[in-house]
């Protein structure tokens, strides 16, 4: 009997701390829920023009070039957003940079609404692309700075998830309804993350950063529920980091090229680089140019093949990203991505020199899934998840915004220029992604962030 009663007085304590967890856990994902809201937000305004450019072309009476300002107007917005976004997270903390965002993108939606001509319409996109510049930054940092560690990396990846989805419904929406009212979807989940951000907590990070003590331990309780040693420990983790940093005031983009800051920026800003300048923008543009130049008569089959592999697959990605770790998942992305594009490249030199042409199409095809596949495991979310852990609370904002434009003026750079890496091929960059993952990029999986950043940057 008393060796009864003792297992249970064991029991009973281990019951109620996963009981607790649990319940920290649902805070944790409610408040991600409401953050990638933002995702889903910058892919519907990446979603839109596609599904609704013959039907605003005819409405508005646009000429081509008109509505090539409207498509490409939306990277201009975001890279001003991403060159904004750093300071306005410090200043007004992340849940106010969401609200900013939400705000700029309901606005610019509305615009779109109204619009009676071309003047308006491009200041409506510039408004929504200012606001995706923003959550492009804010989303995957306070995702980071409020998840735990052990499933910090499958939580940022829902990013990723949340874009491609955004983009997906938009597209698929955008087949059925007029494009007016298709802009007014564009408004439902800013006016959900804006009630939402009511219920949820600031960034413990950031509050600690700026001073806000009470407010701080206030958000750290709501995340680990009534655990105190873990409010404890983690506490005591931010403020001994925070003390290391509190000589250095802020810094500007200039500031970041010391040498103590060298580390963390390559990663960031070579990880952008690789990710974008591998072509995904230009192959996810033009795919539909891509399979008719290939051969396919009706490429309806292709295009549908091509989108429909996104989605499960970056679903498996925020599951893999905390058990296989960042690194292997990036390898065997950048792996990935170099092979279907190698297949690609010969399938179009097989195409020109009159080989197999009966093969061509089939192999086009394989090479951009096995392609877009490969991206979205690894190279579409996981940079994401780095860009939120490397960078010290000191120098996110400055980080931030030097790589987020990077990313945006990649975007618009990629899409731009597609015709000539059609014919050059960006298997290179994808090969080379491999050599700087496996030298430069190092693993965070299990560690907090303070770990991670005193590691990177010593």
């Amino acid at each position: 009997m008393g060796l009864e009663n003792g297992e249970s007085s064991m029991k009973e304590p281990l019951l109620l701390h996963h009981a607790k967890e649990r319940r920290s856990l649902k805070v944790v994902f409610l408040a991600t829920f409401v953050a990638v809201l933002g995702s889903y937000e910058f892919g519907s305004c990446m979603g839109y023009s596609a599904p609704v450019q013959s039907a605003i072309t005819k409405d508005l009476h646009l000429s081509i070039a008109e509505f090539s300002v409207f498509g490409s107007i939306l990277n201009v917005g975001a890279m001003i957003g991403a060159i904004t976004s750093g300071r306005i997270a410090d200043f007004m903390g992340r849940k106010g940079a969401m609200r900013i965002s939400s705000g700029f993108s309901i606005t610019g939606w509305i615009a779109i609404y109204f619009s009676k001509g071309a003047w308006l319409l491009d200041i409506g996109r510039f408004l929504c692309g200012y606001g995706i510049g923003i959550f492009a930054y804010v989303v995957p940092i306070y995702v980071g700075e409020i998840a735990p560690k052990d499933v910090r990396g499958g939580l940022a990846a829902l990013i990723q998830l949340m874009i491609v989805i955004g983009a997906s419904t938009t597209f698929v929406v955008g087949t059925a309804l007029e494009w007016r009212l298709l802009a007014l979807t564009g408004i439902i989940p800013c006016l959900i993350q804006l009630l939402g951000l009511n219920f949820i907590c600031e960034s413990p990070r950031w509050l600690a950063k700026v001073g806000y003590e009470k407010e701080f331990y206030n958000a750290l309780k709501r995340l680990h529920g009534d655990d105190e040693d873990a409010v404890s420990h983690e506490a005591n983790e931010i403020q001994d980091y925070l003390q290391t940093l509190e000589y250095q005031s802020n810094t500007t983009m200039l500031d970041l090229f010391q040498t103590k800051y060298m580390h963390s920026i390559t990663i960031g800003v070579g990880l952008m680089m690789f990710q974008q300048f591998g072509g995904i923008n230009g192959v996810a543009f033009y795919a539909n140019q891509i399979f008719t130049s290939a051969g396919f008569s009706s490429p309806k089959i292709a295009m549908i093949a091509f989108a429909s592999i996104q989605i499960p697959i970056t679903a498996v990605s925020a599951f893999l990203v905390d058990n296989c770790g960042r690194k292997p998942l990036l390898l065997a992305s950048s792996t990935g991505t170099f092979l279907g594009c190698l297949i690609a490249a010969v399938s179009f030199l097989m195409k020109e020199h009159n080989l197999l042409q009966q093969w061509v199409p089939l192999l086009v095809l394989s090479g951009l899934l096995i392609f877009e596949g490969s991206f979205a495991i690894g190279m579409g979310a996981v940079p994401w998840v780095l860009l939120s852990e490397i960078f010290p609370i000191n120098v996110k904002g400055a980080a931030g915004s030097l790589v987020n434009l990077e990313h945006w003026f990649g975007a618009w750079a990629v899409s731009y220029t597609f015709n000539f890496l059609m014919d050059w091929s960006p298997s290179g960059v994808c090969a080379a992604s491999i050599i700087f993952v496996n030298k430069v990029v190092p693993e965070t999986k299990g560690r907090t962030l303070e770990e991670i950043q005193a590691s990177i940057n010593s």
